[in-house]
């Protein structure tokens, strides 16, 4: 009898512990607080905008696999459409990339009151180059506006590519063969250029300088190469009649406009106006460009600039483009004001001599 009232008594308490124990938990680990506590961090780690950036990066890894698999197709069954895509895609991501590049460049001269002449070279020569890229695609643009014509515009733009795109869209290869076309019509007008110097120097009424100038022209046409302190000597010439740009024929400038690329098809006056804009352009680009140092140009820039002065850099070497355009600065950073010696250059690399003809200028 005692040992079952013990045993009665044990197992009394037993269940007591047990109730307890259950409304501890009850009261305490599955309570709405608790339960709001666990809830909240699940609510942070989990929250929408980070889901939808989770599905996003999902979308555009998938993307990306799928653009890669399309491509290697592309490269293995259709090689030369490979190419064309693929210039075509790296084309639009260059011309993405130099539109943010002005969109950030204009909105510093705008904010900051910055002008043209005073931004760094590479700034000043991208603006250039994007704004004559902008010229030659509008055309493109135009014709593309009516319904369909868009597939006009392909085949356009796959049979005349030099004419239609802009350097972005073309080829390495093009790219060389482009700019040896463009330099081979630029070089047409070198000897119509030389010949007007030599027969406009019977006008000038100095003696000394119509002789330096006749001894110039002479020069260039056996094949040397004229220093810039024989240059110089006869800037004077190109400040006022009979060189000036304002007395200048129109035939002479209708020769000088390739040079510059710009075309000739135009009324004389607006030829002289465009002349007169595009060699102050050129140099604040100079003046630009001395600031920053010739040194400081890599390979692509530096044959980019001495191509727009007019020498074919591609048939030379680094350290002949970087001799050349130190002088061609030499020249340019000794003119006062607005008035603008030329030096226009063509190369043929071992088989003849350089040529290098004299220009004219823009007066105040």
């Amino acid at each position: 009898m005692a040992l079952s009232c013990s045993s009665l008594c044990s197992q009394l308490s037993l269940i007591r512990h047990c109730r307890l124990g259950r409304n501890r938990i009850t009261h305490g680990l599955y309570s709405p607080y608790v339960v709001c506590q666990f809830r909240l961090p699940l609510c942070r780690h989990y929250s929408s905008s980070e889901v939808r950036r989770g599905f996003a990066r999902y979308v555009a890894s998938k993307l990306q696999w799928a653009n890669t698999k399309y491509e290697d197709f592309l490269k293995k069954r259709f090689p030369r459409f490979f190419l064309l895509y693929h210039t075509f895609v790296e084309g639009f991501k260059l011309l993405f990339r130099d539109a943010k590049d002005i969109r950030r460049i204009k909105g510093k001269m705008w904010s900051d009151g910055v002008k043209f002449q005073d931004l760094p070279y590479r700034d000043m020569e991208k603006l250039r180059q994007f704004r004559r890229d902008l010229i030659k695609a509008i055309p493109l643009v135009i014709i593309s506006i009516p319904p369909f014509a868009n597939y006009l515009v392909f085949v356009l733009m796959y049979f005349f590519p030099r004419q239609l795109l802009i350097p972005h869209f073309w080829t390495p290869s093009q790219q060389l063969e482009f700019r040896r076309v463009y330099h081979s019509l630029r070089a047409r007008h070198h000897w119509p250029v030389l010949k007007g110097l030599e027969c406009t120097s019977q006008q000038v009424k100095n003696g000394h300088l119509q002789r330096q100038l006749k001894d110039l022209c002479a020069k260039v046409q056996s094949g040397a190469n004229p220093k810039a302190s024989e240059i110089l000597a006869i800037r004077s010439l190109f400040s006022g009649p009979p060189l000036g740009i304002r007395r200048m024929s129109v035939d002479h400038m209708r020769h000088i406009s390739p040079l510059l690329f710009l075309t000739p098809r135009l009324p004389g006056f607006l030829i002289g106006q465009r002349l007169s804009s595009h060699g102050l352009e050129l140099l604040q680009l100079d003046r630009g460009l001395s600031r920053l140092g010739v040194h400081q140009l890599n390979d692509s820039e530096l044959r980019q600039a001495c191509y727009l002065r007019g020498l074919n850099a591609d048939v030379l070497g680094v350290n002949q483009c970087r001799e050349w355009l130190s002088q061609w600065l030499q020249v340019s950073s000794s003119l006062k004001g607005i008035i603008i010696i030329w030096i226009c250059s063509i190369d043929s690399f071992f088989l003849s001599p350089t040529l290098k003809t004299l220009m004219r200028a823009k007066e105040k």
